[in-house]
């Protein structure tokens, strides 16, 4: 989610209730490119981050402290010296910009009254942390920026401050409706691109919400809209933008099963159908989705030597599949030359000395036939080079039919391998991918490791809409123990049809399930598989006491019949997760 001039509408509006009227009691400046701001107000003491990072710039009120070094930086310095102590008098936000002032008073030296302001810019690379006087005149800055870096915009002490135009977008706030439709039609893009284009502060998922919420197909032209069905969306925006003025925010993180898909300030109606949380703060769902976030940022960055492992070892398997089905289809021949040698001992006769080919009729097919043969040999030497392709071809295709096989089941396993990793929340789980790895023989083991890893990685835990435990395997070992270990023989087995995906069991305790838990479970079996994201997900099920283990299979491969089977879309919001 881009932090846009919607969430800055929200950050102000907290920060307005929150901080306003208080004074800054500390500042430190933990990173180059950070601030932690502590404030006492008559509503209690707050901490405000802010982070002007080009990867990730951040601001919202936190509870964690942060280290800070030995000696403060001299931005931080000056920052204390000149308002350390002062009071903030206002917190605006210009237009819908991702830009917040915080307006401050304070004595100086000689104990006059002074009013300064800290801007705040939070702009993606260009995010900045500016310390101005009264008169937008720049003190200094977190970040500096010369004429070298930028022909736009110098940010350098005695420089004025100004928001540089660079796009020439309108303000949400003031744009009429005329100047609406007319920016929207100029624009050679499809109508969500052309919305976020022409207006400040609008991201592409609030550009794809209002076109939602106004019946329009974001993806056609915007050209291609008529004035009344522009009209129309502009009513939504300002519905929307009046929402915004009244501080009517509702902020949410969105699930995509377990990992943060987006957060918002409102309920967006393009997300309905996701797993989503209420919080009271924009804040504290800024700070929990950037944790989150990080969580499985950092498992995919600790995953990455698995994973390349894993997709080298799955393109090496698909090549060779592609051999063994070409030199298969090259076996269909075998049938041919064994009827020419056939033909050539029933016919050969006939067949006169040095002749390069001779007609017959195939006595399987009724259908005449011409055998090529080689002048240089007889009939029966012509016979027996044909008997012996026919040999070669079958003996290939019979090793080949294993081996054919053999890879399908190795790609199949990778497959499998590959997918855990997306499911993957902590190191152990990590761990245990990594002990099938060394098992399947894909990793070393090293010298000295005889002992098996221990490992705390446990499966997916939720509770159905009816009060069942619910279990999700992570990976194939973990499928593994689910099912064979875990579920007894009256619990319910259920799995994605014909692809990769994890063991789910219901437990059942000896009692009938209710339909609503064979359709949680059989959501989650397509929500944890290689298809979560097809509409519809053709799903088996069946009694644990009907899964067979095949002798020598990999981990988690299994065998059953006389199956059920149900298609369902993969979607999981009504089940709930368990709190272990």
């Amino acid at each position: 989610m881009a932090f846009d001039g919607i969430t800055v509408a929200n950050l102000q509006y907290e920060l307005q209730q929150a901080l306003e009227g208080g004074r800054i009691s500390k500042i430190a400046q933990p990173e180059a490119d950070e601030l932690l701001l502590t404030v006492k107000s008559a509503k209690g003491n707050y901490r405000l981050f802010i982070s002007a990072s080009a990867s990730l710039p951040l601001l919202y009120l936190t509870q964690t402290n942060k280290p800070s070094p030995l000696t403060a930086p001299g931005f931080c310095m000056l920052l204390r010296k000149h308002i350390g102590g002062g009071r903030i008098t206002a917190i605006t936000q210009p237009g819908l910009e991702r830009i917040l002032c915080f307006h401050i008073e304070h004595l100086d030296e000689m104990g006059d009254l002074c009013h300064k302001k800290l801007i705040v810019e939070l702009m993606g690379k260009h995010s900045n942390i500016i310390f101005c006087d009264e008169n937008d005149r720049i003190i200094d800055s977190i970040k500096h920026v010369s004429a070298n870096m930028s022909s736009v915009r110098e940010v350098l002490p005695g420089r004025t401050w100004f928001i540089p135009d660079t796009q020439s977008k309108e303000d949400p706030w003031i744009v009429t409706q005329q100047d609406f439709i007319r920016r929207l039609q100029e624009k050679p893009v499809n109508l969500s691109k052309a919305l976020y284009q022409s207006l400040t502060g609008i991201s592409p998922i609030l550009s794809e919400e209002l076109c939602y919420r106004a019946g329009l197909d974001s993806f056609r032209p915007a050209g291609a809209y008529t004035e009344d069905e522009l009209a129309g969306l502009y009513m939504h925006l300002s519905l929307f933008m009046m929402d915004v003025k009244k501080g009517n925010f509702s902020p949410q993180i969105v699930y995509e099963g377990k990992e943060p898909k987006e957060y918002t300030s409102f309920p967006y109606q393009i997300f309905l159908g996701y797993t989503s949380t209420d919080y009271a703060s924009i804040s504290e769902v800024l700070e929990r989705y950037y944790a989150e976030k990080n969580i499985v940022t950092r498992m995919r960055q600790k995953s990455a030597d698995l994973r390349k492992i894993v997709q080298s070892a799955l393109e090496r398997n698909q090549r060779k599949l592609q051999l063994q089905t070409k030199q298969m289809q090259d076996t269909q021949k075998m049938d041919k030359y064994r009827i020419y040698g056939e033909l050539i001992h029933t016919y050969g006769y006939t067949i006169e000395p040095g002749a390069k080919s001779f007609e017959a009729v195939n006595y399987y097919t009724n259908e005449p036939v011409t055998v090529p043969l080689d002048p240089q040999l007889t009939p029966a030497e012509n016979a027996k080079k044909y008997f012996d392709r026919y040999g070669k071809l079958k003996r290939t295709k019979e090793a080949l039919t294993t081996l054919l096989q053999e890879t399908k089941d190795e790609i199949e396993h990778l497959d499998t391998i590959l997918m855990s990793m997306d499911f993957a929340m902590t190191e152990a789980d990590l761990s245990q991918i990594r002990q099938e790895l060394i098992a399947s023989g894909y990793i070393k083991k090293h010298a000295g490791k005889n002992k098996k890893e221990r490992t705390t990685s446990r499966p997916f835990h939720y509770i159905s809409s009816d009060g069942f435990d619910i279990y999700v395997g992570k990976n194939n070992l973990q499928n593994e123990e689910l099912t064979f270990k875990i579920a007894n023989g009256s619990d319910w087995w259920f799995h994605a049809k014909g692809q990769a995906g994890s063991h789910v069991i219901v437990k059942s305790g000896n009692t009938e399930l209710p339909d609503r838990t064979f359709e949680e479970a059989a959501a989650l079996a397509a929500w944890y598989s290689k298809g979560r994201k097809a509409p519809k997900v053709d799903i088996d099920y069946i009694q644990r006491k009907h899964i067979k283990k095949v002798n020598g299979a990999k981990p988690g491969f299994v065998i059953y019949h006389t199956n059920y089977s149900m298609t369902i879309a993969p979607d999981i919001s009504s089940v709930r997760l368990a709190d272990d």
